[in-house]
C-alpha cells in the first residue's frame, strides 16, 4: 500500500509574539492524516487554519510539537509539499505555461515542456498556455496556480481557501474539477475553508478547531459516496451536523468574549 502524504501532527503548539507579549494561536493539535485523503479544516477566523497550514508547507518553523511526512520530521519548506493560496499569486507579466514551468525543479527545458504540457492539460486550461493572468477567469487563473503546485508531483498539497473569491456557480464548478484533480493524481489534500457545503461536498473528513487559543475540536467522517449529490437527504444532514458542531464552539466563543 502506497504511504506516501501520509502526515502526522503531534502536540503542536504555536505562539505570536504581539507588542512583546507572547499570544497562543494554536494549543495541542493533534492530528492524522492518511495517504490520498481529502481533509478540510473549518473554524472561526483568527483559529490558526491557515497558520497550521504555513506549519506544515514550511514557511515557518518556530512551534513546540511534531510535524512528519510519512514519518519524517519537516523542516523547512520542500518539493513534497504544494501549497496553492486563495489569491492565485501569479507573475502577472508571465504566460499561462511560464507561471507554472517556474515551479519545476531539476529538469531540462524538454521534461519541463512535456510536464507542462500534462499539467496544462490536467487543469483543462488546453489552448490557454500563451495567455496572461489578466486575461483569464477567477477560476482558469485558480487552475493555473493548482497545476504549478503539483508540478512537482508533492505528497501533499495544502489549500488555503483556494476557491474563496469566486462566484457562486464558479466556485461549484471548480469543486468537481478539484475533485477530478484529486482523483487523477492520488494525492493527499488539505484545504481551510469557511464554507461548509464545500467541506462536505470535497471532504473524506472535517476538522472543526475552536478560537483563542486554537484547537482541534473535533473530527467529522464525511461517509458520502461519490459523486456527491448536494439536493440529497444525507447531503443535507451532513451539512447540518458539521454546522451544528461549528455553531456550538461559535456561540461559545462569542459568549466567552462578551
Amino acid at each position: 500500500m502506497n504511504s506516501k502524504g501520509t502526515l502526522e501532527v503531534r502536540g503542536v503548539k504555536k505562539n505570536y509574539q504581539v507588542n512583546g507579549e507572547a499570544i497562543q494561536v494554536l494549543d495541542n493539535i493533534n492530528l492524522s492524516v492518511k495517504s490520498g485523503e481529502f481533509i478540510s479544516i473549518v473554524g472561526l477566523s483568527g483559529c490558526g487554519k491557515t497558520t497550521l497550514l504555513r506549519l506544515i508547507v514550511g514557511l515557518e518553523s518556530d512551534y513546540e510539537g511534531d510535524i512528519l511526512l510519512d514519518g519524517r520530521k519537516l523542516e523547512g519548506p520542500s518539493l513534497d509539499r504544494g501549497i496553492v493560496f486563495q489569491d492565485h499569486r501569479l507573475f502577472p507579466w508571465l504566460t499561462v505555461e511560464k507561471n507554472i514551468a517556474v515551479g519545476i525543479v531539476g529538469k531540462s527545458d524538454r521534461e519541463k515542456k512535456e510536464i507542462v504540457a500534462n499539467h496544462v492539460e490536467l487543469v483543462g486550461l488546453k489552448g490557454f498556455e500563451k495567455t496572461y493572468p489578466h486575461q483569464l477567469s477567477g477560476g482558469m487563473s485558480q487552475r493555473a496556480a493548482i497545476a504549478r503546485a503539483l508540478v512537482n508531483q508533492p505528497e501533499i498539497l495544502l489549500l488555503d481557501e483556494p476557491l474563496g473569491a469566486l462566484d457562486a456557480l464558479t466556485r461549484m464548478y471548480m469543486h468537481k474539477e478539484l475533485e477530478r484533480i484529486w482523483k487523477e493524481e492520488k494525492i493527499t489534500m488539505i484545504m481551510v475553508t469557511h464554507d461548509v457545503e464545500e467541506a462536505v461536498y470535497l471532504s473524506d473528513k472535517i476538522v472543526v478547531m475552536s478560537a483563542k487559543p486554537g484547537r482541534l475540536q473535533k473530527i467529522i467522517p464525511v461517509p458520502l459516496a461519490r459523486p456527491r449529490d448536494r439536493a440529497s437527504v444525507e447531503f443535507a444532514e451532513m451539512k447540518e451536523a458539521v454546522l451544528e458542531e461549528f455553531m456550538l464552539h461559535t456561540e461559545h466563543h462569542f459568549t466567552y468574549a462578551i
